[in-house]
């Protein structure tokens, strides 16, 4: 099978790593919108034909068999239109509320994700459905995902300062499982949960990765072809990304 794997920088690349330990032989085609990133700020007038153009443009290009739209917020905006606009398989990303509710004692849960998730009825019909006796308290914060993708590169990041108000709000002290709204949070987990490691921590990487590869379970074979990391736009840190994509399995990286 051949996936496209979209996300607006790194984060989906925990996806990738998912679906690597699950299905070594599939080919991955990673597009990360490096150029337009963050997302989480963005109005949705502009992100929604943004999104739908430019992965319409990777479906003619590449042909995958499916694509795992790795990121939360152009799930929660695009997701209905290029399952309306393109004829292949659409894998989205949500907040993994449910998993959160289930291990919660105290009923109350966190949610950290982007203001654009943080604030969409998607996430109220999540928690409406999954948490309906739970206290939810979101977050929606721009730095963290502008932290993973640094952390990412090497550098050393604080989380602390950026997730401190999600306990801070009345009641906040007694959250005891958080959901991570944004795939870029994978890369933090280790910083989480050692700041609070009396939380239960649920990242969506794995459930993502396990949802597309069930919707591809009839494409059988591996596509020839190198897995490609594409950009879209240059990166002026390009052979430490070269090292850290390779880890991943890319073979080459693309700019445009």
């Amino acid at each position: 099978m051949h996936l496209i794997v979209f996300d607006s920088g790194i984060g989906g690349l925990g996806v990738v790593r998912e679906i690597r330990r699950l299905q070594p032989e599939a080919r991955i085609s990673y597009l990360a919108d490096n150029g337009f990133f963050p997302y989480g700020e963005k109005p949705d007038a502009v992100l929604l034909p943004h999104i739908v153009s430019l992965i319409g443009g990777a479906i003619e290009r590449l042909s995958p068999d499916a694509v795992v739209v790795a990121c939360n917020t152009a799930s929660t905006i695009a997701l209905p239109a290029l399952r309306a606009a393109y004829d292949v398989p659409f894998i989205g990303c949500v907040p993994p509320i449910k998993p959160a509710a289930a291990a919660s004692r105290s009923r109350r849960i966190g949610v950290l994700a982007t203001a654009a998730t943080v604030r969409r009825p998607y996430l109220s019909d999540l928690i409406e459905k999954f948490a309906p006796d739970c206290t939810v308290h979101s977050l929606g914060t721009p730095t963290l995902a502008e932290l993973a993708e640094q952390k990412f590169r090497g550098q050393a990041v604080d989380v602390a300062p950026a997730i401190a108000p999600l306990f801070a709000q009345p009641g906040g002290a007694e959250i005891d499982a958080v959901a991570l709204g944004c795939t870029h949070y994978t890369f933090l987990l280790p910083e989480f949960e050692a700041l609070r490691p009396d939380v239960a921590w649920f990242d969506p990487a794995r459930p993502v990765a396990r949802q597309g590869l069930a919707v591809t379970r009839d494409f059988a074979g591996s596509p020839s072809g190198t897995d490609t990391a594409y950009f879209t736009a240059a990166l002026p840190d390009l052979e430490t990304m070269r090292e850290k994509l390779a880890a991943f399995g890319f073979d080459a990286i693309s700019l445009s």
